[in-house]
């Protein structure tokens, strides 16, 4: 190398204007911050803003209605079975939401549903406020409730593929993700301060209050009557109502496409068995009374939520994936390991964080789960496609309750706790061997 070329380097060097490292960060900003260029389209715009912010009060119920049943029985058996008695209505209203999505108009659909739990959140307030919190009415109370939710995250989900373009799908499922567990972090440390001197009817109270803004925002979105197959002279799809009516025939019919279609069946079972064996959200009432104390069962239910968050908040780079199925298995593993590990954490502190972990795993397979399922299901479908996805992701969770509960009734909480978690990622491991198809799967995949 010549002087001339030395003597070029050192004074490109020392010209080198200081804010460039500045500029670096920023880049790096940019490229792995969350995507929020669907907040640009304002339907989507009100209903993010009415989920996330009614979010933070269906946390403080969330939380409230199994301590208040650990609280009255004693039994973490009968904190599981609120997971039974939100599992029938759940799953039926959710495939049956999902098929009258498909049918009517989801946007009074999702309205209609929203008012329903609305009015279950009342009565759990009005029971716990005179005195007849009994443990069969809460369990009732939450059959209620679960009706109205499995209803309304049918509908919900079938919208979002019609006011957000495909390609910012991705990015729209981890928004809504991460608003739902921003909310249930802060949601879940503020009812742990309420419920730990036993006010549940201020946690009910406060949901009640909160949820009234999504009720606002369903009422604000355009009416989304279902696509037909007829098109305009320009070609373009038109709304019209099918002739046929919403009825089981249809949730068979959705049924009969996830069956034939390896990619979601997969991914589906996959959700079920890191939900079912690993989540230990039944045993932290009675972990908290035990082992740290009852002021951590704000933190316990927390920790999960906080993981989500974080992982939410830098997911710039969800989008860019291309080998999604691969993402989705190695993050439920991942969330097995994470859970078994904290199961025998001995202090709150790294308990709290390897939940976090868990839960960062958990947002990551969520958002790839949802994406795959909106990308190959077609509008027709996409009511009953995402009734199927709810009653996984949601009834998946009270078979999880019930698991956990009625395991450490029998071998006590930290085996029911370790071995689910482990459990989960043998399971998760040994699909994916052996049937290859979601490992396979590419990040784009032509639906419409």
């Amino acid at each position: 190398m010549g002087r001339r070329t030395v003597g070029a380097l050192v004074a490109a060097v020392e010209s080198e204007p200081a804010p460039l490292p500045r500029r670096g960060l920023l880049a790096f900003l940019r490229r792995h911050a969350i995507d929020t260029r669907p907040l640009r389209h304002a339907p989507y715009r009100r209903l993010f803003a009415g989920q996330a912010i009614s979010a933070i009060g269906l946390a403080f119920t969330a939380v409230a209605v199994p301590v208040q049943m650990f609280a009255i029985t004693r039994s973490s058996l009968w904190v599981g079975l609120l997971g039974i008695a939100s599992l029938i209505p759940l799953v039926a209203f959710a495939l049956w939401g999902g098929a009258l999505a498909d049918r009517a108009d989801r946007r009074v659909l999702l309205l209609g549903a929203s008012t329903l739990m609305w009015v279950s959140t009342l009565l759990f307030l009005v029971v716990t406020a005179v005195g007849l919190a009994y443990p069969w009415v809460l369990l009732a109370l939450t059959a209620l409730q679960s009706m109205g939710m499995g209803i309304s995250s049918a509908t919900r989900g079938s919208i979002i593929p019609r006011i957000v373009p495909t390609t910012e799908l991705a990015a729209a499922n981890s928004l809504n993700m991460t608003a739902m567990t921003v909310s249930m972090t802060a949601g879940p440390l503020l009812a742990g301060l309420l419920v730990k001197d036993g006010a549940f009817a201020w946690a009910y109270a406060i949901d009640a209050t909160l949820f009234t803004v999504v009720l606002w925002a369903t009422f604000r979105l355009p009416s989304l009557r279902p696509l037909s197959s007829t098109a305009d002279q320009a070609g373009e799809t038109i709304a019209a109502t099918p002739p046929r009516r919403a009825s089981w025939r249809q949730v068979r019919e959705g049924l009969s496409f996830i069956a034939a279609t390896p990619v979601l069946w997969l991914s589906f079972a996959i959700d079920i068995a890191a939900m079912v064996l690993a989540l230990p959200r039944a045993l932290f009432p009675e972990v908290a009374d035990e082992r740290f104390g009852s002021g951590s069962i704000g933190a316990l239910y927390a920790a999960i939520a906080i993981g989500s968050a974080l992982a939410g908040l830098t997911s710039g780079w969800i989008s860019r994936v291309r080998r999604q199925g691969v993402a989705l298995i190695v993050a439920v593993v991942l969330w097995g390991l994470a859970v078994a590990a904290a199961g025998l954490a001995p202090v709150l502190w790294l308990a709290l964080l390897l939940l976090a972990v868990g839960g960062a795993a958990d947002l990551v397979s969520a958002v790839y789960r949802q994406t795959i399922l909106q990308t190959y299901a077609p509008d027709e479908l996409q009511g009953r496609m995402q009734g199927v996805f709810f009653a996984v992701v949601a009834g998946g969770p009270r078979l999880g309750d019930l698991r956990a509960g009625a395991t450490a009734a029998v071998v006590g909480p930290t085996i029911s706790w370790v071995g689910g978690g482990i459990a989960a990622a043998v399971v998760a491991t040994v699909l994916a061997i052996a049937f290859p198809a979601l490992a396979r799967y590419p990040s784009s995949r032509p639906n419409r």
